[in-house]
């Protein structure tokens, strides 16, 4: 009990540290001390009041079933399609010992991209998604005084995707100020879309309870995150940011619910085809990286690794988050998975070593890893905003990098959150 303290205290100073990190790396400004205590709070509130309460924990457990259920549809889509390559009934036998290899995983998992970007489409024609969305940026606008474009980009960013967020404030994207952008670029790399979460939540279910829940949560509580450590590095000039209060965003994505299906199938199809080049070329970078690293001397009688470095250079980081130093170049690894390749080869690492994390280090490397902040993702970003806003152009190439580093520094920020609060509170 008092090591877990100890490790629950180190947590709730690494909120604070990590906040530190983003001051240094800006102007060196005076901190904005309200913002930075509202945005802990709204973290820690929104968690306790998540998993506190029967009626939200119960939303969060149904999620499990919810992502089983879009599992089960899309096998349908798939093995009608696809056949047997897409989970249908097989056609010969499997020898005892291989039934695993018939789960091919662009076949039959990751078409569940596609629907989800359709039916999130269709829920924002209808105005659902819209009417929570827009419920968020009410809330980020009065409690973490934001603009009203900052705002709904923000909210946005906990369902939608990089690119699709911008659009709902694509009129004001070529007038606002340089602090929001940058925020809301930290925002898209501190978060997932919500056409990936039940994607990541099955890599995720047979080693964390409620993962889905879990997921949902990350990306909803990072926004505070991002919005804090985004003003730590590039703050709001206060003129600018009296104006851009005024502001009010129209929002209209989709003409019919017919151009919703088909304008959410398209947005699918690119993330689904997007995915799987970067999962064909990043292994084959790894596998040849590491190849290239095999010829070194062995460090500790293990050979060198690419996973092994980027575990060095991240374990301090998931260290002040709360992982015991033992586990610390494991977590490391995956949190540089995560940042140099992308998120799917972090959930997979994190599934495929369960013995190596302890119960409470994969929790908060589930938070920690859940968001966009990687290499290729600041390819997606950037050319995204230039699509709809290039009078921006310069701000947006020069804003990118540092995104990266505020949106990595912000999902860090949130698994040292959870890492200090008592896991009893989670089921642990």
């Amino acid at each position: 009990m008092v090591e877990d303290l100890g490790l629950q205290l180190r947590s709730f100073a690494g909120v604070f540290v990590f906040m530190a990190i983003a001051w240094v790396l800006g102007p060196r400004k005076m901190p904005p001390v309200k913002l930075m205590l509202g945005a802990v709070a709204v973290q820690f509130v929104i968690t306790i009041v998540l998993f506190s309460f029967a009626p939200t924990r119960a939303f969060l457990t149904s999620l499990t079933a919810v992502v089983e259920g879009l599992q089960a549809v899309t096998i349908q889509g798939t093995s009608f399609v696809f056949g047997y390559l897409g989970g249908g009934e097989i056609p010969f036998e499997v020898r005892e010992g291989a039934e695993g290899l018939t789960f091919l995983f662009a076949f039959q998992a990751l078409p569940m991209v596609i629907i989800l970007s359709a039916i999130s489409a269709v829920l924002w024609r209808w105005r659902v998604l819209e009417f929570i969305v827009r419920g968020f940026a009410v809330m980020f606008r009065r409690i973490l005084d934001l603009s009203g474009a900052a705002s709904l980009g923000a909210a946005a960013n906990i369902f939608l995707g990089q690119t699709e967020s911008p659009l709902l404030i694509r009129p004001q994207l070529p007038s606002i100020s340089r602090s929001d952008l940058f925020l809301i670029m930290t925002v898209g790399f501190a978060t997932v879309a919500g056409s990936v979460m039940a994607l990541y939540a099955s890599q995720l279910s047979t080693v964390l309870d409620d993962a889905a829940g879990h997921i949902l949560t990350a990306s909803l509580i990072s926004v505070p995150a991002a919005v804090v450590l985004a003003r730590l590095m590039l703050p709001q000039d206060e003129a600018v940011e009296q104006q851009a209060r005024k502001t009010y965003v129209p929002v209209k994505l989709y003409a019919s619910t017919m151009d919703a299906v088909t304008s959410g199938v398209q947005d699918g199809m690119k993330l689904f085809a997007n995915i799987v080049v970067m999962l064909v070329v990043f292994t084959a970078i790894v596998a040849l990286v590491n190849s290239a690293l095999g010829g070194l001397p062995e460090v500790t009688s293990e050979p060198i690794t690419i996973q092994r470095v980027l575990g060095w250079i991240f374990a301090p980081l998931v260290w002040l988050a709360g992982l015991p130093w033992s586990e610390a170049q494991t977590g490391g690894a995956v949190m540089g998975l995560k940042t140099a390749l992308n998120e799917l080869f972090a959930y997979d690492a994190l599934a495929s070593s369960p013995e190596e994390l302890s119960p409470r280090s994969r929790l908060i490397m589930t938070y920690a890893a859940c968001g966009f902040a990687n290499f290729s993702s600041m390819g997606i970003l950037t050319g995204g905003l230039l699509v709809v806003a290039p009078s921006r152009r310069d701000d947006i190439l020069a804003l990118t990098p540092r995104a990266l580093i505020s949106g990595t520094l912000a999902t860090l920020m949130t698994g040292a959150v959870v890492g200090a609060l008592p896991m009893s509170l989670f089921g642990l």
